[in-house]
């Protein structure tokens, strides 16, 4: 079965091609029907911004890693037990990529993300198709797209993010990085309520993109003084809540200085493992009491997500699309930054599941 692994660590940036990782289309063996499983002819598969740290070996080394958790499909096949969610051969489909193993303390207590079997069903989806159990596996509405579907997980991640911020309707929100996860952020918070509502981004086409989409004002954290900036548009009293999507070192230390007293700060992205961020306790915490919280994954968030999905400008974010045998491309187009998101065209299917 044709997957896109990672078949060499090293970072899809490095300029130097003997140390530069690697990704290719390998065959892997097709993943087993256990009595509870869906198997999905995978539609469309998207490129996420982790996808570069795991060819980084952030999460192991032993290659080939097979790649892919923002995925859309069809059902093709059920497991005889698969049936609860009241799911059937033909329905399109996209998923939670993560099996919560429901039986351990973190899940009996409510956290999810920190279910201590979270690795054992990791089964890659940027393939011919992909074997899931039904619980992480919902029926897509018929508003929307297969192509759009693929991106009911980093919706669920915006919404995650919402829920973290604690927000209030009405609160001051700035959005730190205009990648995916930062537009869809930044549209679900408008939904939220959110006034002031800012994107920070030093691309202009992605300043651009977030004001067609519910920013009402965007900073140029390069050309202009994000704190004066800042200033201006709360008069001088901060942003309520702040998210950072960026995931960049270089902007999450100033974003606490643009946060209100009494101000939630969200880091919704992944970082460098070796990065550390000074943090000076007596102003940030001690005087303005700020909250600072983090993102993992986004469970409890899926149903809400998928509610949402039809209601967001998703079109700019599903625009470029690669087949499965040109996924080597499709990654030096992400690397590359041309494109707001990528997506991989694993099968050529249409909206009611045949080959086209």
């Amino acid at each position: 079965m044709k997957t896109v692994a990672v078949t060499k660590i090293g970072s899809l940036r490095d300029p130097d091609p003997s140390t530069r990782g690697r990704v290719d289309v390998v065959d892997f063996p097709r993943q087993p029907l256990g009595p509870e499983d869906v198997r999905i002819r995978v539609a469309y598969a998207a490129i996420c911004g982790s996808d570069p740290h795991l060819a980084e070996g952030f999460f192991g080394t032993d290659v080939p890693i097979g790649l892919g958790h923002e995925v859309s499909g069809v059902i093709e096949e059920l497991g005889e037990h698969a049936h609860r969610n009241g799911l059937g051969v033909g329905d399109r489909v996209a998923g939670n990529f993560l099996r919560f193993c429901g039986t351990c303390r973190p899940c009996q207590d409510g956290r999810q993300q920190f279910c201590e079997h979270i690795q054992d069903y990791n089964r890659p989806g940027m393939a011919e198709t992909v074997t899931w159990h039904e619980s992480q596996v919902y029926r897509l509405p018929d508003a929307v797209s297969l192509r759009a579907g693929c991106l009911l997980e980093p919706v669920s991640v915006a919404v995650r993010i919402a829920d973290k911020t604690r927000m209030r309707v009405g609160d001051r929100v700035a959005v730190c990085g205009g990648g995916p996860i930062g537009q869809l952020a930044l549209q679900v918070m408008r939904r939220f309520g959110a006034t002031s509502l800012t994107m920070i981004e030093p691309i202009a086409a992605r300043r651009e993109m977030a004001l067609r989409h519910g920013a009402e004002f965007v900073i140029d954290p390069v050309g202009e003084d994000q704190g004066v900036r800042a200033a201006e548009i709360t008069d001088g009293r901060g942003y309520d809540v702040v998210v950072d999507a960026s995931g960049s070192p270089r902007a999450v230390g100033g974003l606490l200085d643009i946060a209100a007293k009494g101000a939630t700060v969200v880091y919704g992205a992944m970082y460098p493992e070796d990065f550390a961020m000074p943090l000076n306790l007596s102003d940030y915490l001690y005087l303005k009491e700020l909250t600072l919280t983090g993102v993992f994954v986004s469970p409890y968030a899926f149903p809400r997500a998928l509610q949402l999905l039809p209601l967001l400008a998703l079109d700019e974010l599903t625009a470029a699309v690669f087949d499965l045998d040109d996924a080597v491309a499709a990654f030096e187009a992400h690397v590359s930054g041309a494109h707001p998101k990528v997506l991989i065209r694993c099968n050529d299917l249409d909206e009611t599941g045949r080959t086209s």
